[in-house]
């Protein structure tokens, strides 16, 4: 049975944990050998489906996947900061530098990874991130 729910633990390490089924009922175990997305990926809170079998020890998730919501938090084709302009918007800024420096996209963008996508690690927010300011570097969007 198809079966939806929110992981309550997962012990990447240990390669287990719980998931709370949003139907009322006990927690069904989760083990790694049956997550379909990196177990990294899988964190308290996270949202996925999965089968519903019996195990030896009670209930069992098997084919486990993380069900991505919808956000509307994405990244635009151009970037945006917090007052809802772009760069593009803001050419007289723009070419002045006035800000639209590096440090202050740096700063829109991280807002915009962590509201984003929740499951991204610090370290990966900082490579994301700098390979961003170096593109918009390239292509003239940062003039500092």
């Amino acid at each position: 049975m198809l079966m939806t729910g929110k992981v309550l633990r997962f012990d990447e390490v240990r390669g287990y944990g719980f998931i709370a089924p949003s139907e009322p009922g006990e927690d069904v175990f989760m083990h790694a050998n049956d997550l379909l997305d990196e177990k990294y990926l899988y964190h308290e809170g996270s949202e996925v489906e999965f089968h519903l079998e019996m195990g030896d020890k009670g209930p069992k998730a098997s084919q486990i996947r993380l069900v991505y919501q919808p956000s509307s938090h994405r990244l635009p084709n151009r970037p945006v900061f917090s007052d809802g302009s772009a760069t593009a918007e803001r050419p007289a800024a723009a070419a002045s530098g006035e800000g639209t420096g590096a440090g202050r996209f740096r700063t829109e963008l991280t807002e915009v990874l962590v509201a984003s996508v929740d499951s991204l690690t610090a370290a990966q927010i900082r490579q994301v991130r700098e390979r961003v300011v170096e593109l918009a570097r390239e292509k003239g969007w940062l003039t500092v």
